[in-house]
This record gives C-alpha cells, structure tokens and sequence, in this order.
C-alpha cells in the first residue's frame, strides 16, 4: 500500500508516519506543502525521510494559497463568527489539492492527514480530496489508533526515537501560515487563563509596540489588494510587507471561544496582522464604491460564504457561486486606504476611489441646491404608515 501523508514534521504527523509503517505496511510519500509556515519547511524533507519515508515531497504553494484562497475570501468579506479571518480554513483546500496532485502522480491508494476527530480539519481535508479525487481512500489515525492525545503521542515517539517539537512542559498546537498563526490546546483550553506572552510570533505584544504611529496606505483594484504606500507588488510580496508593519504595532491579535462544525465549543487564539489591515482597507473602499443594497446583500452573503469555508465545503457549487457573486460585486472597489498603525489599532483616516459614489455636494450640512430639505417630511410619513397604531410603548 502507498499512502501520501500530508506531513508538517510537528508532534501529530511525525507519530503517524511511523504508525502508518507499523500499522499498514504502507510505504509512504511525506507532503509537505509550503504555504509559508516558515522553517520547519526547509527542515521537513530531510526529517521524513530519517523517519522512514520512502519520498519527501515540498511543494511551494505560497502564491496559490495568497491568490487562490485568501485574496478570494477578502473579496468575499468573509469572517467567522464577527472575528476569525479563516486563516487556517483557507489553507485547507490548497494543501490537499496538492496533496491530491501528488498521490496521483506516485500512483498512491490513499491520502492520510494529522487532524483529530474533533477538530475542524478532517471535515475540511476529505470534504477537499471527496471533490478532488474520490477514488483516493482518507486514512485518519486519530479515528483509528489507541493514542488518546498529546501525552500519549509524546511517549509514543520518544520510545522510538522521534524528534518532535512539542515537550511536556508546553504542549499547546500551534498551526502556521502566510496568513496566520493559530494556537490551541494546552493552557488554552482554559477559556480563562490567558494566553502565555511569549507565546505570539507574527505579533509585537500592544502594549510594547512603538510608541509612534505608522501611517501606510494600500490599494486595491476589483476588490484585490495591489499596492502599499503606492508600490505595486505581487501577492505573496503584499502579504508579507503588510505582516511585517502590521505585526510590529501589535496589529491582529484575537482570542476567541469559537464553534466548531462538528459541534464542539473551542478557544482559538489568532494572529493575522496583514489580513486585519486588509480587511480594514477594503472595508474603507467599499464604502465609498458600492450601493447600499448590494453591500447590504453581499454582507448577508459574507456571512454564508464564511460557514462554507470554515465548514470545509471550499471546492462546493455553493461556493463557487457565491465567489463568482462576490468578484462581480468587487468590480468597481478599486481604489486607495490610508490608515494608521498604533498599539494593537489599525484605524482607517482616509480613502478614495475612482468609482466613488460619494457625493460632498450631497453630503454637505451647508447649504446646497440638489437636496430638499423638506421632502424628508412625506419619506418619514409614508415609512410610518406600516408601523404607527404598532408601537410596544417601550
């Protein structure tokens, strides 16, 4: 048997790959996708292999995630639950097409991947390789095996010999991308406890961020981020440059008791500088660029596309119809954000647009010759004909 493990070289698929051998038999192909966790990257081909795998795979899929997943669901306003920003949702369905890529071209039986039985990411990893490759059969050692967590997998490897990051003493998971940082487990798992300072790595702790403010500005073209401080640069350039700046002043952090598609409450802790910033900017644009009752539909829409992603459903019909909506609705939010950098803030002082709908002549509470006044009067009336005679009284 060959099986494709999608492999991080962390605590959970170190242990598996070994299981995989000793359990199946199987030969097994290490994937490591490259979406810009950092080193344990450069590090995991050469660990895989001193573990027993038969091949290392790196693929770089840095600019595929950025374009492909991340610019598309800022498009798409798409948060979870008012404040998660999907980082780890949206690098789900790009891994394992490449992970899918990768067992047909070794001429794998199955794909095999790290997530738990509780966690979103088995959701997300076989809903992704079900629309991809159906054929390809889904191995998840934590439905199968006897481990029953961290502990268990700790001692696990160190009767066989396996170097893994993760020590006893601070057992919590980290997840890391271009995009974000998750944390969980351990201390975490205290909704009260909170969350060790030396823990964050994108992030400067607020409260030791520079004392000045920083000002940039980012601009954006059909709803997709560009430019910064009018620079033109690349995807996976832009998202770096604005996690640098971001991250020094303290800008993404969330700590957040969120609900699980498998129906389980769990503390995340997030830091996604850049993101925040974008977000905040499109945000900006848009309200001077579209009208009200298609912002208004693309918010109701925004908040399904966001369950779709978390949910695992990236390579669904939904969601590719309501993406096609979103990018037909971004069409005219081109345009630039000012905004400014202070502790833990990323507070927008400023934007325009070439398509802006926003009309000072209009606005304006000095006098003006195209608004009148008066025709308030029979727009209140006639709005209040449905609820007078209605009223609670409160």
């Amino acid at each position: 048997m060959k099986v494709v493990l999608a492999y991080s070289g962390g605590l959970d698929t170190s242990v598996i790959l070994a299981w995989l051998k000793e359990e199946y038999g199987a030969e097994v192909i290490a994937y490591t996708a490259d979406v810009g966790q950092g080193d344990e990257v450069a590090e995991a081909e050469a660990k895989a292999m001193a573990t027993g795998a038969v091949a290392g795979v790196v693929d770089d899929l840095r600019e595929e995630f950025v374009s492909g997943a991340v610019f598309p669901a800022i498009r798409a306003a798409a948060v979870y639950e008012t404040e998660y920003l999907l980082g780890t949702s949206l690098a789900r369905p790009i891994i394992t097409k490449g992970l899918v890529a990768t067992a047909r071209e070794h001429g794998a039986d199955a794909v095999a991947h790290g997530a738990t039985g509780k966690g979103n990411d088995q959701v997300r990893f076989e809903l992704s390789t079900a629309a991809l490759a159906p054929e390809l059969k889904t191995i998840a050692p934590w439905r199968e095996w006897k481990l029953r967590g961290r502990a268990d997998l700790i001692a696990y490897a160190e009767e066989r010999g396996i170097p893994v990051p993760v020590t006893r003493e601070a057992p919590y998971s980290m997840d890391a991308n271009l995009f974000h940082i998750s944390y969980e487990g351990g201390v975490l798992e205290d909704p009260w406890a909170p969350p060790p300072k030396d823990m964050f790595r994108m992030t400067t702790d607020p409260e030791d961020a520079p004392g000045e403010s920083q000002e940039i500005v980012v601009g954006f073209e059909s709803g997709t981020p560009i430019s910064v401080d009018g620079e033109d640069l690349g995807p996976t350039e832009l998202l770096t440059r604005l996690n640098e700046v971001a991250g020094r002043h303290g800008v993404g952090r969330i700590d957040i008791v969120e609900n699980r598609f498998v129906g389980i409450k769990s503390r995340g802790v997030y830091e996604t500088p850049g993101g925040t910033v974008l977000h905040a900017a499109r945000r900006a644009i848009e309200s001077l660029c579209l009208d009200r009752e298609v912002l208004h539909l693309r918010d109701d829409l925004s908040r399904r596309y966001a369950a779709i992603a978390y949910n695992g459903f990236w390579y669904s019909p939904e969601r590719v119809a309501i993406q096609r909506t979103m990018d037909d609705i971004q069409r005219v939010v081109t345009g630039e954000a000012r905004l400014v950098l202070y502790k833990g803030s990323a507070r927008v002082t400023g934007r325009r647009s070439p398509n802006s709908l926003y009309s000072e002549d209009i606005a304006t509470f000095e006098a003006d010759d195209v608004y009148r006044q008066a025709d308030a009067e029979g727009f209140i009336s006639l709005n209040a004909l449905r609820v007078r005679g209605y009223g609670t009284g409160g």
